[in-house]
């Protein structure tokens, strides 16, 4: 007759493989869809952006990649939200310059700390920018747009669905020495929208967002939002060169919650850099104006600290009051 040890250990064993096969699946990630909040609307370029990298993310984790869009406040609503998300990495944020560099500075208040709340995961692009008019705009190039805007009797407005429109406008003005209504948009596609109806005279707009209406002849672009000329828009000249320091660094990057587990960080930052490297993606993004930067979650990490201080310093010498 087996004592009563030998009866307990036989009665516990299969209890015992039973919690430990039960553990290590709650250690699996990714198990279930992950949710990617976006901070801007259908068709800007951030969505345009992140639905092509996430379609092959997914492929890499195995679980669907679920794009939520959250537009409001230069990309605040959807950083809140991800921020008092659990950090579970099931919530991720693509996060942007205007939510974590920019409005620091544009508002006197925010719901959300932009670095302490986010665990970076990886860089993952550059968005460039150009100025541009709707079609019926007298203005050819940059020096027959300013003789425009500098008409004593011309009342001057601006749209943008960004900080960075919102920055680079105001910075223009500044240099430039004239003025203009500034409008505001949720997002940068009903801005374009209103472009191309004559509702304002121009608008700073990433070349994701406005490449087709460029292509169709319904908006006209002046010059790159940059330093230099890009081989993105060859023969378009860089709004630097008549006012040196339009060289905004306007980013996108995966962010979680605040401690993250770094296993979970580890196997996203892994996926997202693998994605970003593949030739497919790559002529993918190129084709829309959009320019991948792989970056692993510790050089994004420095970055975000150094752009929020060089943000900050183009936002003050802009003029631009915190709201």
């Amino acid at each position: 007759m087996p004592d009563f040890a030998s009866t307990l250990k036989q009665c516990l064993l299969p209890l015992a493989i039973a919690l430990c096969s039960t553990a290590s699946l709650a250690q699996a990630y990714p198990s279930k869809p992950i949710r990617v909040v976006v901070p801007f609307a259908a068709g800007s370029g951030t969505d345009v952006m992140t639905r092509i990298l996430m379609e092959d993310v997914q492929k890499e984790l195995g679980v669907p990649m679920v794009i939520d869009n959250k537009p409001g406040a230069n990309g605040a609503v959807a950083a809140e939200i991800v921020s008092k998300a659990p950090a579970d990495g099931y919530a991720l944020l693509l996060g942007t310059s205007s939510a974590h560099s920019a409005n620091p500075w544009l508002y006197k208040k925010l719901n959300y700390e932009p670095i302490k709340d986010f665990t970076p995961v990886a860089r993952t692009t550059n968005f460039p920018f150009i100025l541009v008019v709707a079609a019926n705009s007298p203005a050819t190039n940059v020096a027959e747009f300013l003789k425009g805007v500098r008409a004593p009797s011309r009342n001057n407005t601006m749209g943008y669905g960004n900080a960075t429109g919102q920055v680079a406008g105001a910075h223009l003005m500044h240099a430039a020495k004239f003025s203009a209504v500034a409008v505001p948009y949720r997002s940068t596609p009903p801005a374009l929208v209103d472009l191309v109806g004559g509702q304002f005279d121009f608008m700073f707009v990433d070349l994701a967002s406005s490449q087709g209406l460029v292509k169709d002849g319904k908006v006209k672009p002046l010059a790159m939002m940059a330093d230099k000329s890009s081989s993105l828009m060859p023969g378009l000249p860089a709004l630097g060169e008549t006012f040196p320091g339009f060289s905004y660094v306007a980013w996108g990057g995966l962010l979680g919650p605040a401690r993250l587990p770094p296993g979970v960080v580890a196997t996203l930052s892994a996926a997202v850099i693998k994605s970003l490297n593949k030739p497919a993606v790559k002529e993918r993004f190129a084709s829309l104006g959009l320019e991948p930067y792989p970056g692993a979650p510790e050089e994004f990490a420095a970055f975000m600290v150094e752009q929020e201080a060089a943000w900050g310093a183009r936002i003050k010498a802009a003029g631009i009051q915190a709201e």
